[in-house]
């Protein structure tokens, strides 16, 4: 069965981006980035939200040929990598994407027992919805220092707890890596 990881820049009151939506204080040094692209490498499938892949799509596609060799590296990576995308609203997805618009948690098991690698959830409300569920085998949290105050949180309310077990902490100058595994 494929595992399934859920990792974001994390604010330390808990927040993946700020009140208006940005994530401009989640810009990883080139360390971070190369470690973000040889994790990148490892995932079989990319699962995303609607926001996600919007957010997504604006801009590794398009990485001009002066940018920094990491992120030239990861748009490449990005744009290569299948992702399923979930969504009510698209009409179409691009760059090795399948849409769908059913239910999540269902696809989402249907996609784990599909192979024995590892997939990852990109966007909150995605793996919001797959938490209740237990499909979530894996946080990552690369903890930032800042103090945001409010925005789109990293995990949402639960009717009950998820007990997890640190498995790594990695210390990088901008962030610390918190792994976590679902019991």
């Amino acid at each position: 069965m494929r595992k399934l990881t859920y990792g974001f820049a994390v604010s330390v009151d808990g927040y993946i981006n700020d009140r208006d939506g940005s994530i401009d204080w989640t810009v990883p040094d080139e360390e971070l980035h190369q470690f973000h692209n040889d994790r990148y490498r490892e995932i079989e499938v990319s699962l995303h939200g609607r926001r996600f892949y919007e957010l997504m799509a604006g801009c590794w596609p398009h990485v001009p040929e002066n940018a920094p060799r990491v992120e030239r590296e990861f748009g490449g990576l990005w744009t290569e990598k299948p992702k399923v995308v979930f969504s009510s609203t698209l009409t179409e997805v691009h760059w090795n994407s399948t849409l769908v618009s059913a239910n999540a948690v269902e696809e989402v098991r249907r996609l784990k027992a599909g192979g024995d690698g590892v997939m990852e959830v990109g966007g909150a409300s995605l793996a919001a919805s797959l938490m209740p569920h237990g499909l979530i085998d894996e946080y990552q949290l690369f903890l930032s220092p800042v103090v945001l105050g409010g925005g789109t949180p990293f995990l949402p309310s639960l009717d009950k707890r998820i007990q997890l077990r640190l498995a790594e902490t990695r210390h990088f100058d901008t962030v610390v890596m918190l792994r976590f595994l679902a019991d």
